[in-house]
């Protein structure tokens, strides 16, 4: 790291130092197995679990809310027809007229018109892309020479978008199940709402055996959720926006969860953010639209009373949002805690809870 001057920027607070053997590259076999740090802000404690202890550590009048959405093979290899040069991207959204909107890059200067050639899976030449035009944001509008639809079309020819920390971003074929929910139900995220990679099938049975409700949302996870937080001060950074749907029999359940006296338990920030995003007034309604609410002090929570998520990237809107949650001081102590533990971070690594 560069040196830095003594003014600490309000970005530098959420820092930290991680041994890179702490992250994981892998799922555990049994996804349930992985550790869960239980943070109870009341008092204060940390506790030590494991994912499959869930049932236990909630109440039979708790409702846990899930983000349903599927992720997408949405990394893209091939070449470019005219110069044979080496392009990737990464497929970020189709419009009703066909166009794809994608994140690509090359060396020299792509120009509309051209062609790139997409390399499937099996390492095969198949469709090609047509430049169209490079948009604002610095993605590329591209029309794909294929009436197919495009989820069709990306189940040949994308890889599964693993982040750039597990195995600089190289896919394996496991990943394609192992880096999605098993409950995924609608495609259109480029990144798994990770907190959920924990559910099996058997702890899931568990849970509803004991009496706990289990809700669907949908937030479709964005480009924004590999873009770090640029500038000093968190007022001046912009989210990207995505799409989130929650529906009126959702609605319906937690309210009556909650006037039985349970707790709303958020599986995932996406979970989170897609109800906070509906109740901003103070109130839960259905909702359906792009969100870009950037959770971060000072931030008044309406519709959440529990978070399970992962360990999260320094620096990161996704940090931010469990420091504002958690409480700054406790969520530092936790986080000290789980490195000294050696707990697995990020994508693939372990949970916490916090209540």
């Amino acid at each position: 790291m560069g040196e830095r001057s003594n003014t600490m920027s309000e970005l530098d607070q959420y820092d930290y130092d991680l041994p890179e053997g702490l992250i994981a590259q892998y799922p555990l076999a049994d996804r349930s197995a992985a550790r869960l740090m239980v943070v109870d802000r009341g008092s204060a404690r940390l506790e030590h679990h494991h994912v499959f202890d869930l049932p236990d550590l909630l109440n039979p009048e708790d409702c846990l809310v899930i983000n349903d959405s599927k992720v997408v093979p949405a990394r893209l290899l091939g070449y470019r027809r005219q110069t044979g040069g080496r392009w990737e991207g990464l497929f970020v959204e189709r419009d009703s007229r066909g166009i794809w909107r994608v994140l690509g890059k090359t060396r020299g200067k792509l120009v509309a018109g051209e062609r790139v050639v997409l390399v499937n899976t099996m390492g095969q030449d198949d469709i090609e892309l047509e430049i169209i035009a490079r948009l604002p944001d610095k993605t590329w509008a591209v029309r794909p020479c294929s009436s197919e639809e495009p989820f069709t079309i990306l189940d040949r020819v994308g890889r599964v978008p693993l982040p750039p920390y597990i195995r600089k971003g190289e896919m394996r074929p496991e990943d394609r199940r192992t880096y999605q929910t098993i409950y995924a139900r609608h495609p259109g995220s480029v990144a798994a709402p990770t907190a959920g990679l924990h559910f099996t099938e058997r702890l899931f049975h568990r849970l509803i055996d004991r009496g706990i409700a289990i809700c669907r949302v949908t937030l479709h996870v964005g480009l924004g959720t590999f873009q770090p937080i640029k500038v000093e001060s968190l007022d001046q950074h912009v989210m990207h926006k995505e799409w989130a749907c929650l529906r009126p029999e959702t609605v319906e359940t937690i309210e009556s969860r909650r006037r039985a006296g349970g707790r709303v338990i958020a599986v995932g920030t996406t979970s989170m953010r897609v109800l906070e995003t509906a109740a901003r007034d103070g109130e839960l309604r259905p909702f359906s639209g792009e969100t870009d609410l950037f959770i971060r002090p000072p931030f008044q929570f309406h519709a959440v009373d529990a978070l399970m998520t992962n360990f999260h990237l320094p620096r990161s809107t996704l940090l931010v949002l469990v420091r504002t949650f958690g409480g700054d001081a406790l969520m530092r102590r936790a986080y000290e805690e789980a490195i000294s533990e050696r707990y697995r971070f990020f994508s693939y690594g372990d949970a916490m809870l916090i209540l």
